[in-house]
């Protein structure tokens, strides 16, 4: 299947380095220069992934985001060249999937988007000789429905991106497991651990602020000092 990604950046020479180097994997791409361009796009076509630049003219990346985000659920990954960390855990919280900072290696940015969009709908497509049948996972008032990729809180379903929804599956299939943030950034991303606590400590806060009643006071992801993170036993809700 030819996946469709959208490229978002007011600078031409990125869009046409990035074009290059994506149709060489045999990806339809789509460009656009400004926010209010790629805003039209996303409401009449369908994409894979948005490749999404923060600086730009008439709606900027993080005001589209916000848009995307109350509609779409499709991965997206910000590129700006302000690479200090407020800058990154804004963007992830609201709502982006990966963050790379400018200047980069193109070569780079289409393994990312590969693994990005391998571990997003490797669970939507069914395998030929052994399908894959998701269980349905319940610990206190959660149901993690894996053939619908949905979660439930006391029958009321919360809606997850798919990077949410593959940290709360990791957590949920070994409950009681310590994940330290390395192994479970290598879990959810797979290819590219690079030290980035502030990646997994956005996720799990915007986790905790849906899953728990008090998120200050979690309990389910509970953090382990000096170790990670933990998710709560089916024995600690009797």
């Amino acid at each position: 299947m030819r996946r469709s990604v959208l490229l978002v950046d007011d600078e031409p020479e990125i869009l046409e380095l990035l074009t290059l180097f994506l149709e060489k994997e045999q990806f339809h791409i789509v460009t656009a220069q400004n926010g209010l361009e790629a805003w039209d796009y996303v409401r009449t076509r369908a994409f894979d992934l948005v490749v999404l630049d923060i600086m730009m003219p008439k709606l900027d990346g993080l005001q589209l985001l916000k848009l995307l985000r109350q509609d779409y659920k499709l991965p997206v990954i910000l590129l700006s060249a302000k690479s200090d960390d407020s800058n990154k855990i804004l963007g992830l919280g609201l709502g982006a999937d990966d963050f790379i900072a400018k200047p980069f290696n193109p070569l780079e940015v289409v393994a990312r988007i590969l693994a990005m969009l391998r571990r997003t709908y490797e669970f939507n497509e069914p395998q030929a000789a052994k399908p894959i049948v998701e269980p349905t996972i319940e610990i206190g008032s959660l149901k993690l429905v894996g053939s619908d990729c949905a979660l439930y809180k006391e029958g009321r379903a919360i809606q997850l991106t798919a990077m949410e929804y593959r940290i709360l599956k990791a957590f949920m299939e070994a409950p009681g497991r310590i994940f330290t943030k390395k192994q479970l950034f290598e879990q959810v991303w797979s290819d590219f651990y690079q030290e980035d606590a502030n990646t997994i400590m956005v996720h799990i806060s915007r986790l905790r602020d849906k899953i728990e009643d008090q998120p200050k006071e979690p309990v389910y992801i509970k953090t382990i000092r000096g170790l990670g993170y933990r998710f709560a036993k089916r024995e600690e809700f009797k």
